[in-house]
């Protein structure tokens, strides 16, 4: 029998594919502002984005300042100025309405909250999010969303697990999981939270950094057995 009762989701590349999801918000976009990419315009973008979002995780930049900044940053390096914030805006009207799927995470979610209290933890924006969980139908089986816009703080940040257990009744740390696919959010700040945590290891890659999850899964399926057997890595 599992000695979990409280589970704590990601979203973006946990329960919902984010590489699908930005690949069709981007492809409006820049077919909307009737700008020609190129892949490695797509690709360059997508590094600036990814280490905004590490330096944001670290407390370095804000997220006004990540959101509204990428695109005219990555851009310019291609020779064209862009408003940063308008194409942002641009982009969240079309990445808040895709919600393709990870593998099984419907089945996963619906099956578990038969027998556990579910809660999603996430950085972003939280209409794009609550949208996206809306019209994905999985926002009925959480009993609350907690998203760092709307929590002032942002994974790993301690603040940021102290504002959702606060906000969680009776809840008991020592029988918390939480799952994500991210080292530097996710597991460090779940580690940080004193929490138990499981990487979703979505692309299988080697985990070459100092931070060492409880459990690794590759498919949210594995869930049903790590819950039941609490395997451990």
């Amino acid at each position: 029998m599992t000695k979990y009762e409280t589970l704590l989701f990601d979203v973006d590349d946990t329960l919902l594919d984010f590489d699908l999801a930005e690949n069709a918000a981007l492809d409006r976009l820049f077919k909307q502002e009737n700008i020609a990419v190129t892949p490695t315009m797509i690709a360059r973008y997508k590094e600036i984005n990814e280490s905004m979002w590490r330096a944001f995780e670290r407390g370095e930049v804000s997220k006004n300042t990540l959101h509204n900044t990428r695109f005219s940053i990555a851009l310019k390096e291609f020779g064209l100025e862009v408003d940063g914030e308008y194409f942002e805006a641009v982009f969240q009207k079309y990445l808040k309405e895709a919600h393709h799927f990870v593998d099984g995470a419907y089945e996963v979610i619906e099956q578990l909250a038969d027998n556990y209290e579910l809660y999603v933890v996430s950085n972003g924006k939280t209409m794009t999010q609550n949208k996206r969980l809306e019209d994905a139908n999985l926002a009925r089986f959480f009993k609350d969303i907690f998203i760092s816009e709307q929590t002032g703080y942002q994974k790993p940040m301690p603040a940021f697990f102290d504002y959702v257990f606060e906000r969680i009744e009776h809840i008991n740390k020592d029988k918390t999981l939480i799952i994500g696919d991210s080292l530097t959010s996710d597991v460090k700040g779940g580690l940080q939270a004193g929490i138990d945590t499981c990487w979703f290891n979505i692309r299988d890659i080697e985990n070459t950094s100092d931070i060492q999850p409880h459990f690794e899964i590759k498919k949210l399926h594995d869930l049903h057995v790590l819950l039941d057997n609490k395997v451990t890595i």
